[in-house]
C-alpha cells in the first residue's frame, strides 16, 4: 500500500509541477505563444507527462484556467461565506475585501492568466464558465437575493450581479503602472477601496429594490443577521 501511495504522490507532484510551469508561461507569453515543449522543459518533464496528466495542451490550459480561478476565490470558500452567520451585507463586504486584496497583492500567475484570458477570451473560456464560474455565480446571486429580496433567477438580479462584479473585474485585470484612475485606485488602501465598493453596491441594490416596490413587483423579505 505504501508503494501505491508513493506512486500517487509522485504523480500528483509531477502534475502540480506541470501546472505551475504552464501557469507561469501562459501568464507571461499567452496561450498561443506557449508550446508544450517549453512547458515540459520548465517543469523538467517529458512531453508524454503532459499528455498523461492533461491529455493535451488544450486540456492543460483549461486546467490552468480552472486553477487560476480557484486561487482567485474557491467555491468552497464562497459556500462557507454564504453559510456563515454574517448578514448578507457583511458577506458582500467580506467578498469585496477578498477580491480587492487579491487585486492589490503580488501579481501571481493565476491573476495574470485571467487578466490575459478575460479581455480576449479563447474557446476555452466556455469550459471555465461551466466548471468554475457559474457555480460560484449561483452562490453570489443568493447573497444579492438576500440583500434585495429579488428572486434569485429574476433577470434583474443578473443586472445587479454585473453591476456589483464589474468594478472588481476591472481591478483584477487592469494593468498596473498605466497612468489613469484605475492605477490610482490600485494604489489606494485596500480597506478604503473595499468599503467604497460595498457602500456603492448597497446603494445601488437598495435603489433597485425600491424600484421594484414602486412598480408593484413583489420581493421576498430581506435576510437579516441570523440569531
Amino acid at each position: 500500500m505504501s508503494k501505491v501511495r508513493a506512486i500517487r504522490s509522485d504523480g500528483e507532484a509531477t502534475r502540480n509541477r506541470i501546472l505551475e510551469a504552464a501557469g507561469e508561461l501562459f501568464a507571461t507569453s499567452g496561450y498561443a505563444e506557449t508550446t508544450s515543449k517549453a512547458i515540459a522543459e520548465r517543469a523538467e518533464v517529458d512531453l508524454a507527462s503532459i499528455n498523461y496528466h492533461f491529455a493535451s495542451r488544450n486540456g492543460l490550459y483549461q486546467a490552468v484556467l480552472a486553477e487560476a480561478h480557484t486561487q482567485l476565490v474557491s467555491l468552497a470558500d464562497l459556500k462557507a461565506l454564504a453559510d456563515s452567520e454574517l448578514s448578507a451585507s457583511d458577506k458582500l463586504m467580506k467578498l469585496f475585501e477578498h477580491l480587492v486584496q487579491r487585486s492589490q497583492g503580488e501579481r501571481s500567475w493565476s491573476i495574470r492568466v485571467l487578466a490575459r484570458e478575460l479581455p480576449a477570451p479563447t474557446s476555452h473560456l466556455k469550459v471555465l464558465l461551466q466548471t468554475e464560474v457559474l457555480p460560484k455565480i449561483r452562490v453570489i446571486r443568493q447573497i444579492l437575493a438576500d440583500i434585495t429580496g429579488i428572486p434569485i433567477d429574476d433577470p434583474a438580479l443578473t443586472r445587479c450581479l454585473i453591476s456589483v462584479a464589474a468594478p472588481c473585474g476591472m481591478l483584477l485585470v487592469g494593468k498596473r503602472g498605466v497612468p489613469g484612475p484605475l492605477n490610482d485606485v490600485l494604489h489606494m488602501p485596500g480597506q478604503v477601496v473595499a468599503r467604497h465598493l460595498h457602500v456603492f453596491a448597497l446603494a445601488g441594490l437598495e435603489a433597485i429594490r425600491c424600484d421594484y416596490a414602486d412598480r408593484g413587483i413583489k420581493t421576498k423579505p430581506r435576510v437579516t443577521r441570523r440569531k
